[in-house]
């Protein structure tokens, strides 16, 4: 007939029985998915396109969701820290025409004015000995905090610490300092009373340069590590000094040029925001604009986080000897 296709003989695979060809499709079927696991597990194992790090995060969302509902309940609260405005010369008082002039009051000699001159303070004398590296990519908060507990004696930066430190998440997370639960720098402060360093105060700050200010002046005051909250609240770097044009703790309007920084993500590459640096290493403005970024989560608001910059400060001395 017109328009019709020539007849051909039957194929093999069309005279198979049903079973051998429903085999044939499972073989096919199978192999495909053998090799889809293989690649994928090895794409996780070498952290292809970012895979691992995608793998753990999947598996840290099935640990929150076992976990049910983050509490609701009151913690360490976010301080937000008034801008410091900038000083002006005291305007001379003038005196009415009607008042008759007063002996001025003798004024005792003014102290020296001291010399405004570069300052560089590291607290960190042996930045390897304190570090802990993330044992898992959503374990920053725990590394961060075995790292801190280190430079204060009150443990070593073991694996082990960092361990339990993480096996204890729930008892310090709350709603409004994590909507999705796990770490964040209230539970952090938490955690570091409980391993024994009380007094680190979650603060807000509505400018990088007033953060790093007043991190470098709580570090000069206590001679303890601060708490930086990296990649927009995303990651936890630990200070452990900085670099000024002046004393900030004289000059109030000193530049931090630059921080001393632990990163527990070291030495592993991130997808999104590079290879990390030796722990110790000087991050430059040039990096601290890179990666100390105001706050953004995507998971909700925080009305005293958001677009600040979030510092986890000491405000009791170190003791080594206590």
């Amino acid at each position: 007939m017109p328009g019709t296709s020539p007849s051909r003989p039957p194929q093999p695979w069309m005279t198979a029985p049903p079973s051998r060809r429903r085999r044939r499709v499972l073989r096919t079927v199978g192999a495909i998915g053998l090799a889809l696991t293989v690649v994928g597990t090895t794409a996780i194992w070498t952290d292809a396109f970012g895979a691992g790090e995608r793998w753990e995060r999947i598996l840290d969302r099935v640990d929150r969701f076992i976990a049910g509902p983050v509490p609701d309940r009151s913690s360490v609260p976010t301080v937000v820290v008034t801008p410091v405005p900038t000083a002006s010369p005291t305007a001379r008082p003038t005196r009415s025409p009607n008042l008759p002039a007063m002996t001025p009051d003798p004024t005792p000699s003014a102290e020296p004015t001291p010399a405004r001159v570069p300052v560089d303070v590291d607290m960190a004398a042996d930045p390897e000995a304190v570090f802990a590296h993330e044992l898992k990519i959503t374990w920053c908060a725990p590394a961060g905090i075995t790292i801190v507990l280190a430079m204060h004696g009150q443990a070593v930066a073991s694996d082990d610490v960092q361990r339990e430190v993480a096996a204890r998440v729930h008892e310090f997370e709350s709603y409004d300092d994590s909507h999705n639960g796990g770490w964040g720098p209230s539970a952090m402060s938490e955690a570091l009373a409980a391993f024994g360093v009380p007094g680190y105060e979650v603060r807000a700050y509505e400018t990088r340069e007033d953060a790093l200010r007043g991190s470098a002046v709580a570090i000069e005051a206590t001679g303890a590590p601060v708490v930086l909250l990296a990649w927009k609240g995303a990651h936890t770097w630990v200070m452990s000094g900085f670099r000024a044009d002046a004393d900030p703790a004289i000059f109030p309007d000193a530049v931090v040029s630059g921080a001393y920084i632990l990163d527990p993500w070291y030495p592993d590459i991130s997808s999104i925001w590079g290879p990390s640096d030796p722990p110790g290493t000087f991050q430059d403005q040039g990096e601290m604009v890179r990666n100390f970024l105001p706050w953004k989560r995507p998971e909700g608001k925080y009305p005293e986080r958001d677009g600040r910059f979030i510092v986890m400060i000491p405000t009791i001395p170190l003791d080594l000897d206590q």
